[in-house]
Formats: structure tokens, C-alpha cells, sequence
């Protein structure tokens, strides 16, 4: 790689565009009070963005992480999350027993009033999902239900408990699961609590219990909704495409994907080639990768200016000595900033074209930056990053 990029990488590589999309963190409406008592209820952490009106990196979180798809799947999931002013109303008394010396400051706090975690400062996408999964990882329920259940306890109310405390912490439930389904006859599969059983307990794609859970799923969403069962089939395929990757299996990967286009049709087709884009990278499949980048930038989910950026930023940073990699990476990004002249990204282009041996239009393109009054706010990493290209 090329001096110039690899310092124009690590100068940006801190505030990488997320992929902002619509469906984001839904933030609990009611008290503080309220919070605890349904945090107790759906036995989870409560997430509290402690932020104020006038801090400029809340508003960057509230702007660009908060509404991410990938951060809300996660946060809806695993925690109760709650937005507090920490100057007005509520935040008032909050900040008294949980004392707040910067903005954002982020908590994570149990049922019982007890921080599990906190921390200062804002984070991008991967930072925040990292932070929320580090969480969930130390904040493990799972020994004190395991005492009981290996001590004979097979209450049906304690063993749901154990694998949505172990599904929290990461661990595999899939055994404690189908010993409990496998004692279960057609007609006991039926009650409301074994169908919302099937539903925790549906984590892989390649299981038994997934073939119950699209076998029970108009009973299922009944019970809950539509939009959860879809939102579990989709993170069970997701599963499975990680052991996929891990096992190098295609027949894994296909099955995901398969499964994807059964049950969930309209997300399918992205689902696919993202899986194969994943899977190529493990492999160090520059080709295979390039080929599914191609065709997901060609679907409605790929083509948006977010997504073309990240799968251009995604080339490089794995295919970077490629030059079909680097070709498309610019292809891409150019779209990319074509549909949405940030700054950011035109930036990265510049980075692209560099790497790619395009000088003179990586000059060109930073040079856009710099004229443009709407990129004052990168205007010293432009002319940083411009003065270096000609310099050499």
C-alpha cells in the first residue's frame, strides 16, 4: 500500500461513515422507575444514553449511531434503552446516584439499580456494538441458573431463564433447548409458553428447533408479531453464516441463505450476497468477493450511497493489493459520492484513486473537498492529505 493512503486511512479510519439506516434503537417513553420495572419483567440491561442538548458528539450519536439497522437489531434485542437529559427533568435526579462528569456518558445498568458498565465519549457503529456485546459478555446470568437446572431443577420457567441468559451471554443454548422440546408432544409444542420458548430458543439456522419455529410461526407471531419472528429466522441464518465462515462449509452458507429465501423472501437476495462477501473474505477470496459486491451493489438495499461507500471501504481494506479489488472499490465510492458529495466520502474516493494509481484524479477530488463552503468541517484533513500527493 501506498504511504499516502495507509496515513490518509489511519488519519479517517476513527469516523468512517456508518450505514445509517431506518429502523434504529427504539428508546423506552416512560420514567426511570418505569425502566427498571421492565427491565425486571424482560430480565435485561438498561442502556442510558446520559447526554445533553448542546454536546456536539451526542448529537453525531444520536445522528448516525442510534438510527443504524445492525445497532438497533442488537439494542432492541438485549436491552431496555432509555435517552435522559442530564440537565432537565429527570436527569436531575438520575445524576445524583449515577454522577456524570462528561457527555455522553453511556451506562449500563441492571434491574436492581446496579451500573454493570460505563464509560464517557461517543462511539461509532462497530465501536458501539462492540461496547453492548463486551456488556452483555461480562454481565452473565447463566452460572446461577446452570447451578440449579444441574442440580435437577427442570422448572420450564427456570430452563427458558438459562437459554435467554445464555443466548445474552453468547453461549450456546441449543442442547439445554432441545432436551426440553424433545420431552414435548405436538399438542404441548402448542401453549403459549412453549411457542414463546421456540422463539428464544431458535438461535441457528441449521437446527431442529428452527424447522419448529417456521413450522409453529403463524402461532408464534400471533403471540409476539411478525416483525420479531422475521427479525429471529434472519439472526438465526446470520448464525449459521458465522459457523459457515468459521467451519468453511458452503453447504452451511447455502443453507442460510436458503432459508433466508424461504421465510424471509424480500430480504433474501442482500442477505446472500452479503453472506458470500463474508464468507469470501475469510477465505481470502478476492474474486469470490468481487463478484458478490457487484451484484449486492446492483440490489436496492446496495445501491444506496451508505452501502456502496462501506462495500468500497470493505475492498480495500481486505483486498488492498488487488487491483480488480481496487478498481471496483473506486467504481464504487465514485457512485458513491455522486449520490451524496460528503466530504467523508469524497475523501476516501481520493484515498481509492490514490491506491489505484489515479493521481491526478485523487487531486481533483480533494480539491473538490476544498472548494466546496459544506466540507469546511474536513477542510484541514483535505489539505493534508492533498499536499502529501503532491509532494511526492
Amino acid at each position: 500500500m501506498k504511504n499516502s493512503l495507509l496515513t490518509g486511512i489511519l488519519m479517517i479510519i476513527g469516523v468512517l461513515i456508518p450505514r445509517a439506516e431506518a429502523q434504529g434503537i427504539e428508546f423506552f417513553k416512560g420514567s426511570w422507575e418505569e425502566a427498571l420495572e421492565e427491565a425486571a419483567l424482560q430480565k435485561k440491561i438498561i442502556f442510558v444514553d446520559a447526554y445533553a442538548v448542546w454536546c456536539g458528539p451526542c448529537k453525531r450519536m444520536s445522528r448516525d449511531v442510534f438510527p443504524n439497522e445492525k445497532v438497533g437489531a442488537f439494542y432492541n434485542a438485549h436491552f431496555i434503552n432509555l435517552k435522559m437529559d442530564m440537565e432537565r427533568g429527570e436527569g436531575l435526579q438520575f445524576r445524583k446516584k449515577y454522577p456524570v462528569t462528561a457527555f455522553p456518558t453511556l451506562f449500563y445498568i441492571s434491574s436492581d439499580g446496579e451500573i454493570v458498565y460505563t464509560t464517557k465519549g461517543a462511539r461509532g457503529v462497530d465501536q458501539f456494538l462492540q461496547l453492548g456485546q463486551q456488556v452483555l459478555g461480562q454481565y452473565d446470568e447463566s452460572p446461577k441458573y446452570a447451578e440449579e437446572y444441574e442440580a435437577g431443577n427442570r422448572d420450564p420457567e427456570l430452563i427458558y431463564d438459562y437459554i435467554k441468559a445464555l443466548n445474552e451471554a453468547g453461549k450456546s443454548s441449543l442442547k439445554i433447548s432441545n432436551d426440553y422440546l424433545y420431552e414435548l408432544s405436538s399438542e404441548e409444542m402448542k401453549t403459549d409458553f412453549n411457542l414463546r420458548f421456540i422463539l428464544e430458543a431458535a438461535v441457528e439456522a441449521d437446527s431442529r428447533i428452527f424447522d419448529l419455529l417456521v413450522e409453529y410461526r403463524s402461532a408464534i407471531e400471533s403471540l409476539t408479531s411478525a416483525e420479531q419472528v422475521s427479525e429471529r429466522i434472519q439472526t438465526a441464518c446470520e448464525a449459521t453464516v458465522s459457523k459457515a465462515v468459521e467451519y468453511e462449509s458452503r453447504t452451511l452458507l447455502e443453507e442460510a441463505s436458503s432459508k433466508m429465501a424461504a421465510h424471509v423472501p424480500e430480504m433474501a437476495k442482500a442477505f446472500a450476497q452479503r453472506a458470500e462477501m463474508q464468507f469470501a473474505v475469510a477465505a481470502r477470496n478476492a474474486a469470490g468477493f468481487i463478484q458478490a459486491a457487484k451484484s449486492y451493489s446492483k440490489l436496492p438495499e446496495g445501491k444506496t450511497a451508505e452501502e456502496l461507500h462501506a462495500t468500497a471501504q470493505m475492498l480495500v481494506k481486505e483486498f488492498e493489493s488487488d487491483e480488480d479489488a481496487v478498481a471496483l472499490a473506486i467504481k464504487l465510492a465514485g457512485k458513491a459520492a455522486k449520490a451524496d458529495a460528503a466530504s467523508k466520502r469524497l475523501i476516501f474516493l481520493a484515498l481509492f484513486q490514490d491506491l489505484g494509481g489515479q493521481r491526478k484524479k485523487a487531486v481533483k477530488t480533494l480539491e473538490k473537498v476544498l472548494k466546496s463552503p459544506d466540507h469546511a468541517t474536513d477542510e484541514r484533513r483535505a489539505r493534508q492529505l492533498l499536499e502529501s500527493l503532491q509532494a511526492e
